[in-house]
This record gives C-alpha cells, sequence and structure tokens, in this order.
C-alpha cells in the first residue's frame, strides 16, 4: 500500500485532475493524505466519498511541515510506503505500481520519476511543436496520450555546490531515450519523491525551517549523509502544471521564496567559500 502525500495551499481548481488521474490508476493499492494549508479554506471542494482519503487541516507552516503532518499521520496508520507529491499534477495511470515496484527494488533509498511539464504549462512554449497535445481545459483526458513529444521538467537533478543551486537535468527538452537510464542522481524534487520508512527513521522529518523551495534538496543531502541513495527511476512518470502555488514560475513570490530557501540551503550544506560568496551577496547586493 502506497501513502500518497500531498500539501494544498489555495490551488484548489487544478486538484481535481489529481484526483481524477488517480482514480484511473491501474492499481489501487494507495491511500491519500490531503494537508489543506489553506488560510480561507474551501469546504466544498476537498468532500471526498472514497474512504482511501484523509483530509487534515492546519496553519501554513510551510510545504515541510505539510509533509511531515502526513507522513506521520501514515506511519500512526501503519503504512510503510511514501508518495510525496505536488497537488498541480497529473499521474501516469501506472504512477502507483510503478512507485510500489521502484521502493521494492531499491529500499532504503529516496527516489524520483520522470516528471513532464502538463500540456500547456510549458515553461518554453515556443520548444514544443504545433502538433503536440493540449490540455483539455475540463481535465476530461486520462490517461494523457502516449507518442507525444513531451517536454521534461525533471529527469535527475545535478546540485552545483559553488552556487549552492539545483538544476534539472533535462528540463525544457523534449522527451528522449537518453531520460529512460535510471541511476544514482544529486537530489529529487519535492514534486514527487518516494521512501519508505527506514529511510524516514533514518533521516528524520523534513526542515521545516523552510517555508517553501530547497527542502527536498536539503532532505537529499541529508539522506546520502547516513548513506542513503538518492535516485531516479523514469518508470515513474507524472505531468506538473509548475509553481502554480506561487503565481507561476518567474513570479516575483516564486523568486522570492527561491533565494531566501536557497540561502538556508547553502548555509547549511555548500563549502566554506560558497557559503561566503552568498552571504556577501546578501549583505552588499548591488556590490
Amino acid at each position: 500500500m502506497l501513502a500518497i502525500i500531498t500539501v494544498i495551499y489555495k490551488n484548489y481548481e487544478i486538484f481535481h485532475e489529481f484526483v481524477a488521474s488517480l482514480t484511473a490508476q491501474s492499481s489501487q493499492e494507495y491511500k491519500v493524505y490531503v494537508l489543506d494549508l489553506t488560510e480561507e479554506k474551501d469546504r466544498t471542494t476537498l468532500v471526498f466519498q472514497d474512504n482511501r482519503y484523509h483530509l487534515q487541516t492546519g496553519p501554513n507552516r510551510g510545504y515541510a511541515y505539510g509533509v511531515n503532518q502526513g507522513v506521520a499521520l501514515a506511519i500512526k496508520d501503519g503504512l510503510t510506503a511514501f508518495a510525496v507529491v505536488n497537488p498541480d499534477v497529473i499521474l501516469d495511470s501506472e504512477f502507483v505500481a510503478s512507485s510500489l515496484n521502484a521502493l521494492s527494488q531499491h529500499p532504503n533509498s529516496l527516489i524520483g520519476g520522470k516528471i513532464y511539464y502538463a500540456p500547456g504549462y510549458e515553461y518554453h512554449q515556443d520548444k514544443v511543436p504545433t502538433n503536440s497535445f493540449k490540455l483539455p481545459k475540463d481535465g476530461s483526458c486520462f490517461p494523457l496520450p502516449a507518442g507525444y513529444p513531451y517536454s521534461i521538467w525533471y529527469a535527475g537533478g545535478h546540485i552545483d555546490w559553488a552556487h549552492a543551486i539545483t538544476r534539472h537535468i533535462g528540463v525544457d527538452d523534449l522527451d528522449h531515450p537518453m531520460y529512460d537510464e535510471p541511476g544514482s542522481t544529486d537530489f529529487v524534487s519535492g514534486c514527487c519523491m518516494l521512501y519508505d520508512k527506514q529511510v524516514a527513521e533514518k533521516v528524520g522529518t523534513w526542515d521545516e525551517g523552510y517555508f517553501m523551495y530547497y527542502e527536498d534538496s536539503d532532505y537529499c543531502v541529508r539522506a546520502q549523509k547516513n548513506d542513503i541513495e538518492v535516485r531516479y527511476e523514469p518508470t515513474i512518470k507524472l505531468w506538473h502544471k509548475n509553481a502554480q502555488s506561487t503565481g507561476g514560475s518567474g513570479s516575483d513570490f516564486h523568486v522570492k521564496m527561491m533565494n531566501k530557501s536557497r540561502f538556508r540551503f547553502a548555509m547549511k550544506h555548500a563549502p566554506w567559500r560558497t557559503k561566503l560568496h552568498i552571504l556577501k551577496n546578501s549583505l552588499f547586493p548591488n556590490k
């Protein structure tokens, strides 16, 4: 049984597609923990008839806080396999089956899947062929069709320690067989991170000092320090409507939160030279 943990903040309108993609799963061996951190909560949208959904409300203390609450609830229910996913995603119909298989094949690992941009949400839409699939506005197309030139959002990750920046492998490229090779990677995106109870016990909870962004990279670095492999498994697939909780990629709020969290990440984990460089730029941004 897979515990799927997702954290919602205001973005109720995109959640129905997430639920629809779960309903279409080939394996129904899952339970969903929905953490609603919205201040003014919508009591009409998040009404679940399916007893596999557990809704938990709470204060807006950030993404890591929501993840920690969800993992704790799943453990309390006796579940030992976790998939932390954003709510602004559409899951491949084999997501649950592929996730459970990957966790079984690679215990004591942090695992990420192949993440595409959801059609129409590409950052560089000029790179997408004009005949590519466009996502219907009513969310009626499940599963998403195979064979279209989907654009990669994440196919593994690299940490640039000289600048304390995390970079996605394959970002903005059209999907290609070279992105079908599994293996170790520097970090897994919190958009989709899988691990088991053994990892949770070794690494502990997510650092709630991050309000948003870099908390996933922080968790990966801490995992590696505990001899836990961080892996990319491309058989696990999903589509992401990037940064829908922060006004979209490149918004002022998105940039502000990225910079704040990057500073914390650097001060915790980066080499001293990088720490000094980032601290200088933070104190004297125009010099």
